[in-house]
């Protein structure tokens, strides 16, 4: 029989739950020594099921795309140790924590470390608790990780399968000293593995006064009301909306070795309280690192479908009546060792197609395209004194407009809660200067609502030896997309110093071995948003006001624009 518990009680009990969730992140951020996961926070904590790896709570702070793919996470770590049980090799007991980086196993990519820890009450798993970050580097061919020649998984870095790290309380010190032998920035790595450790002690005290505050079965109950009431506010949402199959596509500029456009296709149904989101008209596994696993696509949904019903809580009932049809004839299931370290340009589309077809069955609800693509730029060289550094970071762009209003300008990406790191940050830890930080003219979509714009970012080495320069991004072909009558924004473009002068890479936005010397200079102009709209159908007064700070030229006024 199920607990009845009152809704003053179940108030203070979800506000407990997600302070546990987000005091593990506040944890994690003020501790890691790499700016990705200290300003960045690229980064999550959350609370799981003890049998299925279902996510229960979720910090409110931490990155999205990792609510999804982390269920799939926990539940790997669940099903090693069914089969390390079954076959006498392993036992569960109070203390293990397993680490682990499998993209292909709930994860996302190498960089991406997650812990799992079991919470042990009574003799019995309560829940699992995790923890997840982006380590700077882990070796691989391309300092930082994001080398988009990959072909294998191999050369992206190296992998582990869910392995213990702790047993019983005691670390394993020969995984320590295989993780510091992988990167090229091993103290960077340890510090933010330490971070996380501490996250998980954080939160396994707070659950452990929750728990004997309340009980194990009045926390139990409000955990199983959380997941009915996410799953009764989803279908109440798909309800509203038209039954009917809506298609949408778009397209990945290339996989960084050939140059030919991946289709990222969506037939979506809609059936009274149930959706299915079939993904099979997608393009085939590519040869680069474009590609994803079932987990991480699933992930991306999940995260689409929250930023268009945003009532519905973080929690794996909002999934219950969706159907996912991810086959692995398509780029979008692989398996390994399939290359899939640019992850982030291909959940970018498949989110952008997810609210291309929600746009045509719900005009009201629709948003244009966001920038889409990540910019993932890493640096790297040796400091005077011979010490290895490696700066990777990723880049703000304009948001799609939306039946509200603008788009937002140079903001992050819908897959994350993260902020770019700040200017000060990253010149003050590697030998660089940013000569330009700017919102870039022009670039958004125009429309009734604009879309965000996009921005400049002009980096100069400073280092004696210079640099070695890696990007891996995508709309260098393909733009973000309007909507409801919206325009298209501008193309991302990417620019270096060589002796000859200024070069743009074959792939648009994609390049490996290239060396800039001491005062030579990189260049990214990111693309803006879609716009949503008729742009005849503009407010005056808002075209005067963009042309007087400077987001539209004149020549962007005489296009389609009433003044």
């Amino acid at each position: 029989m199920t607990k009845t518990i009152d809704p003053v009680t179940l108030a203070v009990l979800k506000g407990r739950l997600e302070q546990i969730a987000d005091e593990m992140d506040a944890t994690l951020y003020r501790s890691a020594f790499n700016p990705i996961i200290a300003e960045a926070r690229d980064a999550c904590h959350g609370l799981y099921h003890a049998e299925t790896g279902a996510t229960l709570v979720q910090g409110t702070t931490g990155l999205p795309i990792f609510v999804g793919a982390m269920a799939f996470a926990v539940k790997a770590v669940i099903d090693k140790v069914a089969r390390d049980a079954a076959s006498g090799r392993d036992h569960l007991q109070p203390g293990d924590t397993f680490l682990f980086n499998d993209p292909y196993e709930g994860g996302t990519h190498l960089n991406d470390f997650r812990l799992v820890r079991p919470i042990y009450r009574n003799d019995r798993v309560f829940c699992w608790i995790a923890s997840v970050g982006h380590w700077l580097d882990i070796g691989g061919n391309v300092p930082g990780g994001f080398n988009s020649r990959a072909t294998e998984s191999f050369q992206e870095g190296v992998r582990f399968p869910p392995i213990k790290l702790f047993r019983a309380g005691v670390i394993n010190e020969d995984m320590i000293d295989i993780l510091a032998a992988n990167s090229r920035v091993p103290t960077s790595n340890f510090g933010d593995l330490n971070g996380q450790l501490n996250a998980l002690a954080l939160g396994e005290r707070r659950l452990a006064s929750l728990l004997d505050d309340y009980g194990e079965d009045t926390i139990s109950a409000a955990l199983d009301v959380f997941t009915r009431r996410a799953s009764a506010l989803m279908r109440e949402n798909l309800r509203a909306l038209p039954d009917g199959v809506y298609s949408f596509e778009d397209f990945l500029d290339n996989d960084g070795v050939a140059d030919e456009p991946l289709k990222i296709a969506l037939d979506l149904t809609i059936a009274g309280e149930t959706m299915v989101l079939d993904f099979s008209r997608s393009s085939p596994p590519c040869a680069g690192p474009l590609n994803i696993a079932y987990a991480t696509a699933a992930a991306c949904c999940y995260v689409a479908l929250k930023h268009v019903f945003t009532d519905v809580p973080a929690n794996a009932g909002c999934l219950e009546p969706i159907t996912f049809i991810i086959p692995e004839t398509t780029l979008l299931g692989v398996k390994a060792p399939r290359p899939v370290g640019g992850y982030t340009e291909t959940i970018l589309r498949v989110i952008g197609v997810v609210f291309g077809a929600i746009a045509i069955a719900a005009p009201d609800r629709a948003m244009a395209a966001p920038f889409g693509t990540i910019n993932a730029l890493s640096l790297a060289g040796y400091r005077n004194d011979g010490s290895r550094w490696v700066m990777f970071s990723f880049f703000g762009g304009g948001l799609g407009g939306n039946p509200l209003s603008d788009g937002l300008n140079h903001g992050n990406n819908p897959i994350s809660m993260a902020t770019i790191p700040p200017v000060e940050i990253l010149e003050a830890s590697y030998p660089v200067m940013f000569t330009q930080w700017a919102l870039r003219p022009d670039s958004a979509g125009i429309g009734q609502h604009r879309g965000g714009l996009g921005a400049i970012y002009e980096i100069e080495a400073l280092g004696e030896t210079g640099a070695d320069v890696f990007l891996l991004g995508e709309r260098g072909k393909f733009a973000p997309f309007g909507v409801n009558g919206g325009g298209a924004a501008a193309l991302n473009r990417f620019v270096f110093d060589t002796p000859g002068g200024k070069s743009s890479p074959p792939l648009a936005s994609k390049i490996t071995d290239v060396k800039i010397a001491k005062g030579q200079r990189v260049r990214l102009e990111t693309p803006g948003g879609g716009g949503f709209g008729p742009a005849v159908s503009r407010d005056p007064a808002k075209v005067e006001r963009d042309l007087r700070l400077g987001y539209i030229s004149t020549d962007a006024v005489a296009f389609g624009v009433k003044s």
